[in-house]
């Protein structure tokens, strides 16, 4: 059995201090991010990027428990609405959680994880940690791919979602044509 980290993501951080005010209801809502963005827009796509075995960042390996040196599965997507990229969307979890428990993971395609993920009655997510990428920050450089004008930085959450006590670790990197959107009502979870 892996040994999953509990202690504080050092690198990420449990309050969105600097981040527009606009962006707070995307960031800080707890439902399904797929399903709010369909709510606002008349043309839903997941564009796939790159989905297989590879090296993930030292901290996402430590919230998965897996050493930094060993592969991981992710996948990364653009959610696009009406036509436009929105979010840049990165998932991590380990290879034995991929033939197993997480296995459905791998045959998404085009479909959206988040339908998986609040779907099923197991699954439990974690709490949400934000952070405010900057160019320096690979994710950062990923989820630029689709924009003629990056902004100096992107504001980002991620989380883990647990089922039968393993971990999938979902980051979400809100691009500016978010803004585009409009607000939505924060479902905020009580503890």
């Amino acid at each position: 059995m892996r040994l999953i980290s509990t202690t504080p993501d050092r690198f990420w951080h449990r309050t969105t201090l600097g981040c527009p005010a606009e962006l707070h209801p995307w960031l800080h809502d707890h439902g399904s991010l797929t399903q709010r963005i369909q709510q606002r827009c008349s043309q839903f796509a997941v564009h796939p990027i790159r989905s297989g075995l590879t090296r993930i960042a030292y901290d996402e390996a430590a919230l998965l428990g897996i050493p930094p040196s060993q592969h991981a599965y992710s996948r990364e997507v653009f959610l696009y609405a009406d036509g436009q990229p929105v979010v840049f969307a990165h998932s991590a979890l380990a290879p034995a959680d991929l033939r197993d428990t997480w296995a459905a993971v791998s045959q998404l395609g085009n479909k959206p994880l988040g339908t998986l993920l609040f779907s099923h009655p197991l699954i439990r997510r974690m709490p949400l940690s934000f952070k405010a990428l900057r160019p320096h920050h690979p994710l950062y450089r990923r989820a630029i791919a689709q924009l003629s004008h990056p902004p100096s930085r992107l504001w980002a959450r991620r989380s883990l979602f647990y089922l039968h006590h393993a971990p999938l670790l979902v980051t979400e990197v809100f691009l500016p044509e978010i803004f585009e959107l409009g607000d939505i009502p924060v479902h905020i979870a009580v503890s």
